[in-house]
């Protein structure tokens, strides 16, 4: 590999270290600053932390492989996220900075759950934590997958290898620096991605002969199997409803809304909300764009990509100088890293404030939660890595399956929580369980690949359905005696 992506490289990971070695000074003195930074993010920090955070390795490889395999019909996905993001900004983000703050101050969702519904509050903290261990785990060994395809395709080195080597550069600033770091790196690392994924597929589109927008139209038209149409002919309403589902997972995803209770301030949510999705709209097209163009470039030019997860990867090598491919390979790192570490640290806070301090030490100081935090981060990080072993593993399949998990689990738990006040605790704990098990089963049974003899059904859908079910039905027929009641709020 030449020099200069080694020196974009190596420049870019000092930057991340740095700003781990500034946040372990600014935001690790107590739990509150090491797991939340004090509830003291700007808008512009919280906005692309949310971004860079959610969108991980998906952005940069799953999606624009999908597009490059299958054509236009695949970005439904990314409409339907899009709609999925800008609603969770308006309902969940304003009330949650609100009501985690009013309710003793939860630092995470587990305790804020159990502070919403003190009835069943140990319950719920042991249910929720288990959950979000789980399905983090799982979700970030999909960044550890794309971390591996990354080294392996593109520096000739081993898949575990980049494994590795991924997961070590995380823990080195996420341990020290904490919340603060993480939100601090993924703000640099969402302007790098952004940048990449506009400069990328405007280089592709019109490099050598490749004749703008009609010659790429001309070349994908004769593809077998690729279509440039938004619907094609076996596509049913199930698989496109299935495709915009994915939206429905925002409101239950931990590591996006736990960026919602560290805005400065309720009024400035707004700000943050307007920046977020300005940042995901333009990401969302420069993917699009990737996966469209790259697919026009290597038809055109001839060459075989026997991975479409990796069409990223061969337009940066084969289109840009050394010193570009660096900075390119290091806004793909910056995807990956990015969510890996706000997973990481999630995980980790639940175990140190729902397991740790519930379980081990009710009277565990601040600085051994933030010791327990850190110790947890290596161990999910190391569990993760063992998940992401298997280098045939696909990244849009991981991230599909912990999505469906997290939203269907916690997506109407979050909604009902807020703007409900006759949900009751065993209400919430019926949802948590009803829908982590309805995506479990679903999918171990394939009906996500083939339901009744048709078309398969993304699981978030049963499972977030269900779920939203399970909350009314019992909390209508249960007591809302010892329960708090939220109060309108923004």
């Amino acid at each position: 590999m030449q020099t200069g992506v080694w020196i974009s490289l190596i420049i870019y990971f000092a930057i991340m270290l740095g700003i781990g070695f500034y946040a372990w000074r600014k935001s690790t003195s107590n739990s509150e600053e090491y797991m939340l930074g004090g509830r003291n993010l700007p808008p512009a920090v919280a906005a692309l932390s949310a971004g860079a955070s959610d969108m991980s390795g998906w952005l940069l490889l799953g999606l624009p492989g999908a597009l490059y395999a299958a054509g236009l019909v695949e970005a439904w996905i990314g409409i339907g996220l899009f709609i999925g993001a800008l609603v969770n900004w308006i309902v969940v983000a304003p009330r949650l900075r609100e009501q985690t703050e009013r309710y003793d101050n939860s630092l995470t969702i587990p305790e804020f759950l159990a502070n919403r519904f003190p009835s069943q509050a140990t319950t719920l903290r042991m249910v929720s934590a288990i959950i979000i261990v789980i399905f983090f785990a799982v979700y970030t060994a999909s960044g550890l997958v794309a971390g591996g395809k990354l080294f392996s395709t593109a520096f000739d080195g081993g898949y575990q290898t980049g494994v590795w080597l991924t997961l070590g550069i995380v823990l080195a600033y996420t341990v020290v620096g904490g919340f603060l770091a993480v939100c601090l790196t993924d703000f640099v690392q969402g302007c790098i991605m952004m940048l990449a994924l506009i400069v990328m597929p405007l280089v592709v589109l019109y490099a050598g002969e490749g004749g703008g927008f009609g010659q790429a139209g001309e070349t994908l038209s004769t593809v077998e199997g690729f279509t440039l149409s938004w619907w094609t002919d076996g596509m049913t309403f199930i698989g496109w409803l299935s495709l915009m589902a994915w939206g429905l997972g925002y409101f239950g995803q931990p590591h996006i809304i736990v960026r919602f209770m560290a805005v400065r301030s309720v009024p400035e949510v707004s700000t943050a909300r307007n920046i977020a999705m300005a940042w995901m709209g333009i990401s969302l097209l420069g993917a699009i764009g990737v996966g469209i163009f790259g697919r026009a470039y290597v038809e055109r030019s001839g060459i075989t990509l026997e991975d479409p997860e990796t069409i990223f990867i061969l337009l940066a090598e084969t289109l840009f100088p050394a010193l570009i491919t660096g900075f390119l390979f290091a806004a793909l790192l910056a995807a990956i890293m990015s969510t890996v570490s706000s997973q990481l640290l999630v995980s980790s806070s639940s175990l140190a404030e729902d397991f740790y301090k519930l379980l081990v030490d009710r009277q565990a100081r601040d600085t051994a939660i933030v010791t327990v935090g850190r110790i947890a981060v290596v161990a999910v990080g190391a569990v993760a890595a063992f998940i992401a072993s298997d280098p045939e593993s696909q990244v849009l399949g991981l991230v599909a399956n912990a999505w469906a998990g997290f939203g269907a689990a916690f997506g109407p738990l979050m909604i009902l929580s807020l703007t409900w006040q006759r949900m009751t605790g065993l209400g919430a704990v019926a949802g948590l369980v009803v829908g982590a098990l309805t995506v479990i089963v679903w999918s171990s049974l394939g009906w996500n690949a083939s339901f009744l003899g048709g078309p398969g059904v993304y699981e978030m859908i049963p499972g977030f359905l269900l779920a939203m079910g399970a909350i009314v039905i019992v909390s209508l027929a249960t007591e809302t005696q010892g329960e708090f009641r939220p109060r309108a709020s923004a």
